[in-house]
Formats: structure tokens, sequence, C-alpha cells
């Protein structure tokens, strides 16, 4: 989604906070892009003028130090880079073998391969056509040794939703089993799980495992697996893996930095703070630190723009209080016929971007 889209959803959802509270609940609003965390701070810019859209990131398993990210769709040939933390692109790599091609990449992962050894994922899984294409693809690459200009042969594997075809700009890869997790990205959007055994010559169908974000951007599991976080173009939240994706409980909160399109997210390498990257030239790539310890058990999220969870719960008892009554039910009515008619929109807009 364009920057105008999100400008336009950035309002539609202002507007929802000045309804009943009875609206609040139904469709809970993002922080304000200006809501910055104070402790944030940009970590690099990536200087490479050939890299333009930077749609995902992800930290490199093997070298220390070192991010794998990518362009996003449009005139960009199958490449991943590997940057470092001066923004300097240290090895490019070309994705090739049978099937690969760079059609919508969205997003990029790292996690144990076939054999167990370090592998790169690159997430073939956007559609502007919202379902139009039959398959969406995921690429698995050995993570190279070395870090040098080369050209990497990739096992294609094809996906399709349970459900009906979809946009996604999420991928997560579990770094204890190598499980993919693909998040849509929708005003209901879902968390999908791919099987635990990939057939690269059949289609793999991909199961809705608990809800997603408002716009879900990017996602990314802790190096240890113990947490995954999901950012939207507003914030990023932190839940606990401990018992797998799904209904994990909330962990850390935090707003993310105002950019033109944030899309990509990754977990630093020691695991504690995320680091969130946007399109465009020269494009920053923020350090946001989390507090993981003494965390607050939740629900697995709040509302649909907060996380995985059941959107909406808690809304509508916190507005009508105790007693209920006309007056209150028609508070409540009123906000919940608001909120569809601003998801409404925010979904038209989308769709127009």
């Amino acid at each position: 989604m364009r920057r105008s889209a999100a400008v336009a959803v950035t309002l539609a959802l202002a507007a929802l906070q000045a309804a009943p509270a009875g609206a609040a609940g139904a469709a809970a609003a993002e922080p304000s892009a200006d809501s910055t965390s104070p402790a944030a701070e940009p970590l690099f810019r990536i200087t490479d003028e050939r890299i333009q859209e930077s749609s995902g990131l992800a930290a490199s398993s093997r070298h220390d130090g070192v991010y794998w990210t990518h362009n996003d769709s449009g005139t960009y040939g199958p490449q991943i880079y590997a940057v470092d933390e001066q923004g300097r692109t240290v090895a490019t790599v070309d994705v090739v073998g049978e099937g690969v091609e760079a059609r919508d990449w969205e997003a990029i992962a790292v996690g144990p391969g076939e054999d167990g050894e370090p592998a790169v994922f690159v997430g073939d899984i956007g559609d502007n056509f919202h379902g139009g294409w039959p398959s969406i693809r995921v690429y698995r690459l050995p993570e190279p040794r070395d870090l040098a200009d080369q050209a990497i042969a990739a096992t294609t594997f094809s996906f399709s939703y349970e459900d009906g075809g979809r946009d996604a700009e999420a991928m997560m890869v579990d770094p204890r089993d190598g499980r993919i997790h693909i998040l849509s990205k929708e005003v209901a959007g879902g968390v999908y799980a791919a099987p635990e055994d990939l057939d690269p010559d059949a289609t793999n169908t991909l199961t809705r495992v608990d809800s997603a974000p408002l716009y879900a951007t990017g996602a990314s599991f802790s190096p240890d697996g113990a947490y995954y976080a999901v950012r939207t173009y507003w914030a990023a939240t932190v839940y606990d893996a401990a018992d797998g994706v799904g209904g994990g409980r909330v962990v850390d909160r935090v707003p993310l930095p105002e950019s033109d399109q944030g899309e990509s997210l990754a977990f630093s390498h020691d695991g504690r703070s995320l680091l969130a990257g946007t399109e465009g030239a020269d494009s920053p790539v923020w350090s946001v630190p989390l507090e993981l310890p003494g965390a607050e058990p939740g629900e697995g999220g709040d509302g649909a723009s907060d996380g995985p969870g059941t959107a909406g719960q808690g809304g509508a008892a916190g507005a009508g209080g105790s007693g209920g009554g006309t007056g209150a039910a028609v508070l409540i009515w009123t906000g919940v016929g608001l909120a569809a008619v601003v998801i409404a929109g925010i979904a038209l807009l989308a769709r127009r971007s």
C-alpha cells in the first residue's frame, strides 16, 4: 500500500477514535505515526543505489552485524543483498533456479534449511490483485558462508491459502523447526502456517492459525525462537512463542518511527531490539529497544490493530458499563456502524493503492 493510502488509513482511524466508546472496542486504532518511542534511533542507512525499495529485512545467521534485504516488485531482478551496520552492501546474491522470478518480493527471513544449516527464505508473496494469483512462492537457498558476489540456486515452494487468495507482505520462519508463517495484509488479516514438510513439486496449503494485526507489513522471530514480532505501518507487537504461533501473550508493544512506507522488520542479532526499515532511496533502518522481562500477560492481542487474537475483545463491555441501558446501547450500535463504514473505506482505499 502506497503512502497516499496509508495516510488515508491513518485519517480514517483517527476519525474512528472520535467515535463513541463502543466503536473503539470494535476496531481499535493504531498509535499515530508521530508517537515514536524516544529510545528509537537510526542504526544505519541503506546507501546502495540499487536498493530503492527495501521491502524485507533479516539478520544473518552466519555473519554477525550483517542483514539481508531485497527490493519490492518492479524492474528489479531476483537478487538479495547483504548489508552491514554501516549501510554498506557487502555481498550481492543472484537467486537462480527453476521457478525463480521477482514477481512481488515482500519479505525475507533466515531459518534452518532441509539439512539444518542456515538458509535464507525469500517471500514472493505480494498480490496487489488481492487473490488474483492462483498461488504464491517462497524461495529457499543456503545462506552463503562467504560474503561475496555470487549466484546461488534456490528451491521453489508454491503455496495456496486454505480460504482463498489474498495479499501479504509479512513472513517469518521459526528458527526452531524452519516452519514458514505468512501474514495476510487485510483489515481482518490472518496468520497462516505452512505444512511442516514442504513439497517442492506440489502446491502446499497454508492453514490459518490466528488473526493478524490491521494491515501487517512485516514479521520476524527472535533468534532463539522464544518470541515473534509483527509490525504495521504504525507499531510493532511482540508475542511469546513458547507454545508456537497463535494465541501467545503480548510481551511488548512499541510505536515505530514515521516512515514513507515501512514494511521491513527484524530482530537484532542479540534479540534485544527490533530493526524497522522502509522503502525509498537512502532508507533508514531504525533500532527500537525492547523490554521483554516482566511483561504483563495478555490474551494474544486486544484488538484487530494490535496483534493476533480476537478483534474487538473487551471494547463493548467497557463502553456499556454494568447496567447497559437504552442510551448506552444506542451509543454502542452507532459506534459499531461508524466502525464498519470506516473499515469499508480503508479496504476500498487499500484496494485502489
